[in-house]
């Protein structure tokens, strides 16, 4: 099989791990006899600073015509925050339809967690976010701007189409996981949102949801839980999940949570995921500036997006192949920070890849 990959290294640390990531899956082409064909752009900072170009329809919809899209990391230090982050990132979320943010929590052995007692079986979870609606939509305006009476206002948006279509990703998700492993199957389908003051957009995803499950899914179990609560149960047991899906704006901040509960920034990676389309995979800790051509960043988040990206594509067993890698690779390395891993980013990468079976 032969796969068209859009790559996007990016600013920043993002072309440095990105490398790293192609080294990745050139081992597991070696190996598994899968074919890559990369085709790398240079949307981000530079070209920005450079052209006043981000990205238009005509490059959009070329990026349509790819199997997956694979990204470094978007952020200039020149360019004002916002800019390229909307311009780019939300612009290929939302052209490209990529509804689902799919976040994996996995603590992996020889790695730290900030929370005490807590080891690899405790923590193994995956959060699915909305990814194209809610507050990030952009609903909303300003009035009086600069003055004492300023008024402004943001609206968190859903129709149900957009809830029906991640929850029915999150209860097939967690059918496949619940055939994996007994653990996972005793565990329940987690909803996450705020109906207690949310009234009308939390009742929308709660009567969903149970709709959903009691007609379609009545075979896997259910809960609700509020952001606020789920943010205290992932610190003091995060054991209790399996599943999570929510909506976009709290999605967004319980899985900057999770990052940190598996380990931190160095090893977190998610996908913005079209089941239908084209998905964008990506480490989730930023372009790291200050770390720029010192070759001491951590690739390891960067290599797991790229695992993400070959497991939608249906390459489960070379998938599973560099998790394994990347679990061993852990508990090799001094640390996941910057700096501190004991290897250089060329190292960590070599190591890898040279585990890839």
């Amino acid at each position: 099989m032969a796969y068209k990959i859009a790559v996007i290294p990016g600013d920043g640390t993002g072309p440095e791990v990105i490398r790293e990531g192609l080294k990745v899956l050139n081992a597991v082409s070696h190996v598994y006899g899968i074919k890559f064909d990369f085709h790398t752009y240079d949307f981000g900072g530079e070209r920005y600073l450079k052209t006043g170009k981000i990205i238009d329809a005509e490059e959009i919809e070329e990026l349509k015509q790819y199997d997956a899209i694979y990204l470094g990391a978007i952020g200039h230090p020149d360019v004002k925050p916002g800019i390229l982050e909307k311009g780019l990132l939300l612009r290929i979320r939302f052209d490209l339809d990529q509804y689902i943010n799919l976040r994996p929590v996995k603590l992996y052995p020889g790695v730290e967690t900030p929370i005490k007692e807590k080891t690899p079986e405790h923590i193994d979870f995956v959060v699915i976010r909305e990814n194209t609606g809610g507050i990030y939509t952009g609903h909303g305006g300003a009035t009086r701007v600069g003055t004492p009476d300023e008024v402004t206002t943001q609206v968190m948006v859903y129709d149900r189409k957009t809830v029906d279509r991640c929850l029915k990703y999150a209860f097939e998700l967690k059918k496949r996981r619940n055939q994996i492993s007994a653990s996972y199957a005793a565990k329940p389908l987690h909803l996450v949102h705020k109906r207690n003051v949310l009234t009308y957009a939390g009742d929308l995803w709660f009567r969903a949801f149970e709709e959903m499950g009691q007609k379609s899914y009545p075979d896997i179990p259910r809960d609700y839980l509020h952001v606020d609560a789920t943010t205290m149960w992932f610190v003091k047991n995060p054991e209790w999940f399996d599943v999570i899906v929510t909506e976009n704006l709290f999605g967004d901040i319980i899985t900057d949570l999770g990052a940190m509960i598996q380990g931190g920034m160095g090893i977190a990676a998610g996908g913005n995921i079209n089941p239908e389309g084209v998905s964008m995979f990506e480490p989730i800790g930023g372009s790291a500036p200050k770390y720029t051509g010192k070759n001491v960043i951590n690739p390891l988040a960067a290599i797991e997006a790229a695992r993400m990206m070959i497991d939608e594509l249906g390459e489960h067993k070379a998938a599973d192949a560099i998790q394994k890698a990347v679990a061993t690779t852990c508990t090799r390395l001094k640390s996941l920070s910057a700096g501190k891993m004991g290897y250089s980013t060329t190292e960590v990468g070599d190591m890898v890849a040279s585990l890839i079976s």
